[in-house]
């Protein structure tokens, strides 16, 4: 049985190339809505929360708009592409090799990090594990 994967912003660049990437795969099956449906709230709401995953390729604000249409109980679990929740608290923060594997695997909202601070991350996560840099340093 596929997984049902909604990517709310799929019209964006990211959102195209992440629709891009997963089409014909036979593990998802990706949850549409047509451009007259796109941004309506019901619309969004109902894909939302009967999808397994959710993708947010939208701005910051769009993206906690579309949290806040997830029901509680909601079995979708959501990966963020925005900064909005990059350090929210109950969000993970989706860089496995700084915050583990099985963490970003368990999570059910993941905040997909962004280019720069990946870069700086994974050139100075090394220096602090070591000892060689603090964790708290500005």
């Amino acid at each position: 049985m596929a997984h049902t994967v909604f990517i709310d912003g799929a019209a964006g660049t990211t959102g195209l190339e992440i629709r891009d990437r997963l089409a014909g795969r036979s593990e998802f099956a990706l949850v549409t809505l047509d451009d007259a449906r796109r941004k309506d709230p019901a619309a969004r709401r109902e894909a939302l929360n009967e999808a397994d995953f959710a993708v947010l390729c939208l701005p910051d604000a769009a993206a906690r708009e579309a949290v806040a249409l997830i029901d509680a109980g909601s079995k979708v679990r959501v990966i963020d592409a925005s900064t909005a929740h990059r350090v929210a608290p109950g969000w993970v923060y989706g860089f496995p090799e700084v915050t583990g594997h099985d963490a970003v695997a368990r999570a059910t909202r993941v905040s997909n990090p962004g280019c720069y601070s990946t870069g700086f991350i994974a050139l100075i996560a090394r220096l602090v594990r070591a000892g060689l840099l603090p964790g708290d340093w500005p």
